[in-house]
């Protein structure tokens, strides 16, 4: 389920109000809200989990990008002969070689739309798990630590709250 970045904010307000609230209160039960926060851009960016998705991405794409780079150099190689013999070329011979280059070169932008599609759709389907990973990780660690709250958006964290570290940690030995 996709949520908005103004959720996040919106959550942590209204769990610092929350928690201003109920401090008074929860301090005579000796009882504090426990929060923290996971930077997930950071988890997306050092996890070894998320590394292996990048290099299986790039090795799955590997032939299909060289195939468009192949096939980039060769419309302009035929739009370069073509300038180059356009003076000498009659109407009719001109016009032929500008259709082709016309053809190879909107073959050439669908490939490389639907390799862009494709690289997305699979990128998308890698960080998904790389994000269901952490987000078990990220339970884990609330329930053996009893935290009651943790942030994964939020426009400010301090660094005493900031649990990214241990979740990179226990992400990157396997758990």
């Amino acid at each position: 389920m996709k949520t908005h970045p103004m959720q996040g904010v919106l959550l942590a307000c209204l769990l610092v109000g929350l928690s201003a609230l109920l401090t008074p209160s929860r301090a005579l039960s000796q009882d504090a809200l426990k929060i923290g926060f996971v930077n997930t851009e950071r988890i997306l960016r050092e996890s070894s989990a998320a590394k292996a998705a990048q290099q299986k991405l790039e090795q799955e794409f590997a032939r299909r990008d060289k195939e468009l780079q192949e096939a980039a150099a060769r419309v302009k190689q035929a739009s370069e002969r073509l300038e180059r013999d356009a003076s000498v070329l009659n109407d009719t011979d001109r016009g032929k070689r500008q259709r082709e280059v016309a053809d190879l070169d909107r073959e050439f932008q669908r490939r490389q739309r639907e390799f862009r599609e494709d690289l997305n759709q699979r990128r998308n389907e890698e960080l998904a798990s790389v994000i269901e990973r952490a987000n078990r990780v990220i339970r884990q660690l609330a329930e053996q630590e009893k935290y009651d709250v943790i942030l994964q958006e939020a426009v400010y964290a301090s660094p005493r709250i900031d649990l990214t570290e241990k979740v990179l940690r226990s992400l990157n030995a396997g758990r």
